[in-house]
């Protein structure tokens, strides 16, 4: 079952910054440690709902990397199965939405982008010796 109906993240930093973006209509009213964030708008894996999370602000020339890093715990973020379920997401980079197709990427794609990861949020580089997984990167790219 889908429907277009948003419900808030349980998570009060994550409801937080997005009642916050969404009030202002920019996430330039929002950021972590200073640094820029984007609003990642996915459908639920199992409710279908529409579900909104922020996410530190990693791009390279229109595209967009999520990274699943969930602060370095040894779980994946739920948004990361819900990508998995339906790649087509939105992105509002400050006043601004595009309509993307998340892919996850491995090798040495993966490598590239965690370089960008760490210059865009260099808190990334202690969440990787917090955990044994290795956290998911999604590309969000128009589609093709």
């Amino acid at each position: 079952m889908t429907t277009d109906e948003y419900v808030p993240s349980t998570s009060d930093f994550a409801r937080g910054h997005v009642d916050q973006i969404l009030e202002a209509g920019t996430t330039d009213v929002a950021d972590v440690m200073g640094l820029k964030i984007v609003v990642l708008t996915m459908r639920g894996a199992k409710s279908g709902k529409i579900r909104k999370t922020p996410v530190m602000r990693v791009e390279r020339d229109g595209v967009y990397c999520a990274v699943a890093s969930l602060g370095g715990a040894p779980k994946n973020p739920v948004w990361y199965y819900n990508l998995k379920a339906d790649p087509n997401v939105t992105v509002q980079d400050g006043d601004q939405t595009f309509e993307l197709v998340a892919r996850e990427i491995d090798g040495a794609e993966y490598d590239e982008w965690w370089e960008l990861a760490v210059a865009a949020y260099p808190p990334y580089e202690e969440y990787k010796t917090k955990t044994t997984r290795k956290m998911p990167f999604f590309l969000l790219e128009p589609a093709s």
